[in-house]
This record gives C-alpha cells, structure tokens and sequence, in this order.
C-alpha cells in the first residue's frame, strides 16, 4: 500500500553541443608583449577572451571511524545512485509540465493535459518505482525536493487536492516515511552524506549532473561536516 501511495508521488511530477576553436591574435600587447587567445563557439561570431567554466572539486579521501560507518556510508551510496535518475526526471517533468500548462488557458484542459502526462510515466516507470523499499522511497523523497525546491506532499497538494496529498503522507508515514521531508546538507549529516555521494558520482560520469535549487554551497559543507562530528541522531 505504501508503495502505490509513494508511487502516486512521482507519477504526478512526472544538445546542447557545442565545439570550441581557438584563434591567436596577429598584435600585441605593447607593454608586456603577451600574445591574446580568443575563443568562438560554433554558429557564433563573436570572439572571447575566456569561457566560463564548471566548478570543480577535489574530494578528499573518505575516511570512516569504524566498519559500521563504512557500512552504512556504501548502503546510502548504493541507494542514492539507485533513486537519483527518478528525482532527476520528476524535476524534468515537473518543468515541462509547467512550462506546457502556461500555455493551455482551459482549467478542463490543464487536467487532461496532467492525466495525459501521468499516464505516460506510469507506463514507463511505474513497475520500477512499486520495488523501491522504505528508505530508497525516503531517500527519493529527499532528493525531489533537492531537485524542484517543493516537497513530494506539496507537489501532490498542488497538482491533485490537499486533501489526497494529506490522505498519502498519512498512508506513508504508517511505514515511516514523509512525503513532507525535505533535503539539508547543511543541518542533516546523512543529507550531506547523499550530496558527497552525488558530487562523487558527477565527477566519475556514473550520474548525469543535475543542479540542486537549493541554496548551499558542497565545499562549505565539506569543511563544516569535516571538523564537525555527526549527531548519532542523523
């Protein structure tokens, strides 16, 4: 029952290419004589000095007090990787979605256009989502308010009725989960725990990089995490 509930949650929600040439300009500077580089992106005419870049960031060795930690730390991993695409794709579908009800004026319309759309992720992901156990449908939980900045209750509350987004969180919270949770890093050391597993897992190209809405900032939370022991509580 829990997992047809959780599952509800996320049926409701649910190249850029570009080459780069360098050209070195004929002048120079005349008082320090450093030649100039440019940069062009293809289809664009216009010559820059210096691109933007990601952020990067280098990990630290992980480093565990005891087995049990080591334990617990590789389980979080194995189901975060796990969960991450589904939070990935709710934020998706929750975008486009929006973006397409904007445009469809009829209330009657925009319903038929979500049930439309509902249908469509449950054929596709809906078999998959009902194997989750407890604490992977937590962890996604989590994850879809790190990813959309709304809780999976609020979601449900905003785009069926408050009164079923009520019905479900106290269907799931018989199993001990809340679709109210949210994700902080910054508060929560098992939730800084998932984003060093993110960050980890973006880097080595096991995860498809999806930026948080959330504000904090991974480097800062690393180093108050570091000098600071975690609550057995977490």
């Amino acid at each position: 029952m829990m997992r047809n509930s959780f599952l509800v949650v996320f049926l409701v929600l649910c190249t850029l290419g570009f080459s780069q040439e360098s050209e070195k300009d004929s002048l120079l500077y005349p008082k320090d004589s450093i030649e100039d580089y440019y940069v062009r992106f293809e289809g664009d005419s216009v010559l820059l000095s210096s691109i933007e870049l990601d952020e990067v960031y280098i990990f630290g060795e992980l480093d565990f007090a005891d087995r049990k930690e080591r334990l617990r730390y590789l389980i979080l991993r194995r189901k975060t990787l796990k969960v991450y695409p589904y939070a990935k794709l709710a934020a998706e579908r929750l975008v486009e979605l929006n973006d397409s009800l904007k445009h469809i004026k009829k209330k009657r319309h925009q319903r038929k256009y979500t049930k439309k759309v509902q249908k469509y992720i449950e054929g596709e992901f809906s078999e998959e989502l009902k194997k989750l156990t407890r604490t992977e449908g937590q962890i996604l939980v989590k994850l879809i308010h790190r990813q959309t900045g709304t809780t999976a209750f609020d979601l449900v509350k905003e785009l069926r009725s408050g009164w079923r987004a009520f019905w479900y969180n106290t269907t799931a919270s018989m199993f001990k989960i809340s679709l109210k949770e949210e994700f902080h890093p910054e508060l929560v050391h098992e939730d800084y725990l998932i984003e060093d597993i993110l960050q980890r897992a973006f880097v080595a190209n096991q995860l498809e990089r999806q930026k948080s809405v959330l504000d904090y900032d991974y480097a800062q939370l690393t180093n108050k995490w570091k000098n600071r022991p975690p609550d057995p509580k977490d």
